[in-house]
């Protein structure tokens, strides 16, 4: 059996498997995409948050609102890194963190906090936390999250 033609992918929406195609994106060969799961209770804030990141390379495979909603999806998704949120509403973005590291929820996700607030108003509350790090939302991109999983300097 000969492989397909590379037009017969175009009417199925699949990919041919080559850096050599054209596309709209540059070929980084050795980078896999990042998957990630944002955790807010601001949904403005999910949307806004999502087209940066997927305009950035990330692949957002989720959002949630909730610490239950967070773990279901971290679950169900396996996401390489959750983005959550310090405030979410009643619930606790560091009690959602410690139960993440703690039952496995997000299979081997890295944790980043994220907030409004300067890192130094929860400075000691983030040393305590299974987070990797913390990044302030003004300042969320896919180079940030990168310096904190150690991928970029």
């Amino acid at each position: 059996m000969s492989d397909p033609h590379p037009d017969e992918f175009a009417g199925r929406g699949g990919i041919p498997a080559s850096c050599n195609a054209a596309g709209p994106y540059p070929c980084q060969h050795g980078q896999v995409k990042l998957r990630c799961l944002l955790v807010d209770d601001n949904r403005a804030f999910l949307e806004a948050a999502r087209v940066l990141l997927e305009h950035e390379g990330v692949t957002v495979a989720g959002v949630a609102s909730s610490t239950a909603e967070a773990l279901r999806q971290a679950r169900a998704l396996q996401p390489d890194v959750v983005l959550v949120d310090i405030g979410l509403g009643d619930e606790s973005g560091f009690d959602l963190a410690r139960l993440l590291a703690r039952d496995g929820g997000g299979g081997s996700a890295t944790v980043i906090l994220i907030s409004m607030s300067a890192e130094a108003d929860y400075a000691d509350l983030i040393a305590e936390s299974p987070a990797a790090g913390f990044l302030p939302k003004p300042e969320l991109s896919a180079r940030g999250i990168g310096r904190i999983l150690g991928h970029t300097p």
